[in-house]
């Protein structure tokens, strides 16, 4: 499965579920509002109210029958019945501004260096992320003088929609897969999710992004290093909300 409730009710962070199965320290829940994490980007994580009391949820795992396990912070707790979850809103907002602002990232340097792929990310949830492209020969000074285009395109607050397209028209379109490894996986329809940011991006992604690139802190770029022959990691860090 990889069209997600979190997709269709981006809002929803409060919810209630029944627990469908139940091991020590995990639970299969009959609706589950939370991303699970992937291409990069961590999971959500969550309070999970019970009969008993309360417990987090640290993180989702997918078995091979696809069934998504919410990970307790309890290795030893078997739940049963009606459970309330309330998604780590903060966590969510993170990681939604810094994936929204890493596919602004990419649109400048596929743009200024020659249709550049990515090569690997990792998005986390306490405010700082990183993206790798397949850059050889690349000057380092170049990637950093992108950080005020960055930060010109958040404050424009361009609209951010979410759409699908048949897989085999998203590979068979330039610039719509960026990723020299990963794509996020079809739907059951063969449908591949595109976020677009209008005027600037548009490309496939699974992951949890913003309505506007306006309700994103301005963001700073405070690294980029050399990782072998080839790549080279753009470090971003969201900027301190008190600042602001």
């Amino acid at each position: 499965m990889s069209v997600y409730l979190c997709h269709i009710e981006p809002e929803l962070l409060d919810f209630e579920a029944d627990v469908l199965d139940s091991q020590p320290g995990r639970v299969l829940l009959s609706r589950s509002a939370l991303h699970p994490g992937g291409g990069g980007q961590v999971s959500d994580v969550a309070v999970l109210e019970h009969r008993l009391g309360s417990v987090h949820i640290t993180g989702v795992q997918v078995d091979e029958a696809e069934h998504y396990w919410h990970i307790l912070d309890d290795p030893a707790l078997e739940l049963a019945g009606p459970v309330a979850v309330h998604i780590d809103r903060d966590r969510r907002s993170r990681v939604a501004q810094l994936h929204t602002d890493s596919h602004i990232l990419n649109a400048l340097v596929y743009d200024r260096f020659d249709g550049a792929l990515v090569t690997g990310a990792q998005i986390n949830g306490d405010g700082v992320a990183r993206m790798d492209f397949d850059l050889p020969g690349a000057d380092n000074d170049k990637l950093r003088e992108i950080e005020p285009a960055l930060n010109a395109i958040i404050k424009e607050a361009a609209e951010v929609r979410a759409s699908y397209v048949p897989a085999a028209e998203a590979e068979a379109t330039p610039g719509l897969i960026r990723s020299l490894s990963v794509a996020p996986p079809p739907t059951p329809e063969g449908q591949l999710r595109i976020i677009e940011i209008v005027g600037i991006d548009r490309q496939a992604c699974g992951g949890t992004h913003l309505k506007n690139t306006g309700e994103s802190l301005p963001v700073r770029i405070t690294k980029v290093e050399n990782k072998g022959r080839r790549n080279r990691r753009v470090r971003l860090a969201l900027a301190d909300p008190a600042s602001q």
